[in-house]
């Protein structure tokens, strides 16, 4: 006959393991199983912080907006990753058609050493694409900005600390694959809701146009960037930039055609 400190013990298991259950973070994955992390409905400070003065003429001025909730990748698409994708769908792989010397894929393979690193010389269509493929979508820069500082007025996404090479991969030459680093490779750098590579590594793609004044204009809750356009936005800084671009605010805007050496991308979805 079972012992009665065992029954005891079965019974205040069975009413603890639905508590654990709902304290596990049941984020979608996606297609291509990379971990995405909810971040919650609010608002937050976009653009540059109140007394910096470092910021270019299209990061002013600092407004306060509301997203919905939404969940993104944790880390920027890897080559193992969007290699699963070409597997499956007969994409393009990616290629760098200006200077072929840095190209990483040997035809529509890679190296082990490649898989972990993310992937670049793919254009905006290109993430796009994959996002589509995955079950997801392009942020928009609204929520990428948000994900990467929180409600916080910082300038990067780990606080106000300048950067070292213990917060994210910065300030590098090309030297081939080893250029990239591997996606999580900077606890340091870490933004409020633990994404990593949200500064260095390589620019990421996000979903809006570029307008050099939208923020004048923008919506309050969940701006989606301008209708139309001829330019894309980057986010987040590569490999090769200084400390003044590392900032979370610093856009950018890219003919989205553009396949290079430090561009990839992240993705996102709505919680609903």
């Amino acid at each position: 006959m079972m012992p009665v400190w065992l029954r005891l013990l079965i019974v205040v298991a069975i009413m603890f393991i639905p508590c654990l259950a709902q304290a596990v973070d049941t984020a979608p994955t996606g297609k291509d199983g990379a971990p995405m992390l909810l971040i919650p409905a609010g608002p937050f400070p976009m653009g540059v912080p109140p007394g910096d003065r470092d910021g270019g003429r299209d990061e002013y001025p600092r407004h306060e907006v509301h997203l919905d909730d939404y969940y993104i990748d944790a880390y920027e698409v890897t080559n193992g990753r969007y290699l699963a994708f070409v597997k499956a769908t007969g994409h393009r792989v990616p290629q760098n058609p200006k200077n072929p010397t840095r190209n990483l894929w040997q035809g529509d393979s890679i190296s082990e050493s490649l898989s972990e690193r993310p992937v670049v010389n793919v254009d905006w269509s290109d993430a796009d694409t994959y996002c589509k493929w995955a079950g997801k979508r392009l942020p928009t820069e609204a929520e990428w900005e948000k994900a990467a500082k929180g409600n916080n007025d910082w300038r990067f996404p780990w606080g106000n600390v300048e950067p070292t090479n213990k917060h994210l991969n910065f300030n590098q030459r090309w030297v081939g694959e080893k250029t990239l680093m591997p996606v999580g490779s900077y606890e340091a750098g870490k933004s409020p809701y633990g994404l990593y590579d949200m500064a260095g590594n390589v620019w990421e793609w996000v979903n809006d146009w570029y307008d050099a004044r939208y923020y004048e204009k923008s919506p309050l809750k969940n701006p989606k960037g301008p209708e139309t356009g001829t330019k894309r936005v980057l986010r987040g800084s590569g490999w090769q930039n200084e400390t003044p671009t590392v900032r979370i605010f610093t856009r950018v805007d890219s003919d989205p055609t553009v396949r290079n050496e430090s561009t990839g991308f992240r993705c996102a979805r709505d919680a609903k």
